[in-house]
């Protein structure tokens, strides 16, 4: 009788069941995963869906199951519809595919489609793009000799294009929406239509609400690089842009900066502007480099 007062041992069945316990109880419920955020891509200047054939296939390999939208608006000479007219209907375009998805959405804007990304996150009120990549985009305008320029305006040059672009008739064309002339900064404030509007550059009653509208981003990513050999100077697409004697000013330096004028100042006290600069590609490669996919776009489509 003397067991009965000691502790009481585990029968043997009991003690070959314990390594099973695991196997034998209910797992527990795994947490749902979230979805990558739906993809939303806007072309360039004469480019379409097409362009994109590379950029979605590196996506779909790094991110399966990811719902990309290619918008096939204004395509070809299309693309040299007036940016306000562009943004319209890529508004129209982008407002069901964001109501949709209720987690947020990322827009990848390729050149001049980065321009009119832009202007989508100034006007949308209730827009929810979690990350805008501008790729290789003249954020803050152009003013270089292109072959677009050569074929579309053959007589004329950089330094008197001013006068067809800062003329009611020339602001019809997407490009002189955001030429921009350091030599002649005052026609540029009084005749551009666009770039000097999403800028604040110039006062407008819209100003206060499309800052507000474009500080409802959360992540900036800016991509280009000096060897891109149509944005000029390389480094608008970084806000980077000449003063009067052509040399470039950094983002820092300009005074859509230093004024916060919409929102960038904030957005880069936030953490939340990303520069990647990136030698060695020319403009038409930036969506089919895999390189610069992986180091530059693809962590930060999650």
């Amino acid at each position: 009788m003397l067991g009965s007062w000691g502790p009481r041992l585990p029968s043997l069945g009991v003690v070959f069941l314990l390594p099973l316990l695991p196997l034998l109880l209910p797992a527990a419920p795994e947490s749902p995963k979230v979805p990558y955020k739906p993809i939303i891509i806007v072309h360039g200047l004469f480019d379409s869906s097409a362009t994109f054939r590379h950029l979605l296939q590196y996506i779909n390999e790094t991110h399966p199951g990811t719902l990309v939208t290619v918008l096939d608006l204004f395509d070809g000479g299309e693309s040299l519809r007036p940016l306000w007219e562009q943004v319209q209907g890529f508004r129209e375009a982008v407002a069901p595919i964001m109501e949709q998805s209720p987690h947020g959405v990322h827009l990848l804007c390729y050149s001049q489609g980065g321009l009119i990304c832009r202007a989508l996150l100034s006007v949308m009120d209730e827009h929810n793009v979690d990350t805008f990549i501008s790729l290789s985009s003249p954020q803050m305008g152009q003013y270089g000799d292109t072959d677009y320029l050569k074929w579309l305006f053959p007589t004329s040059m950089r330094s008197n294009l001013y006068r067809i672009c800062y003329s009611p008739w020339g602001q019809e064309f997407s490009i002189c929406n955001y030429w921009h002339d350091p030599h002649h900064s005052d026609l540029y404030l009084n005749a551009s239509s666009f770039l000097a509007l999403i800028n604040g550059e110039r006062d407008h009653p819209n100003a206060t609400v499309w800052r507000k509208n474009f500080l409802r981003v959360k992540r900036v990513v800016l991509i280009g690089g000096p060897d891109d050999g149509v944005i000029t100077p390389w480094q608008s697409s970084f806000f980077g842009f000449y003063d009067a004697n052509e040399t470039v000013l950094e983002m820092e330096e300009q005074q859509v900066y230093l004024r916060d004028s919409f929102g960038l100042k904030t957005l880069f006290a936030r953490g939340a502007i990303v520069r990647c600069p990136t030698p060695g590609i020319p403009h038409t490669a930036w969506h089919s480099n895999l390189s610069l996919y992986e180091a530059c776009i693809e962590p930060w489509l999650s």
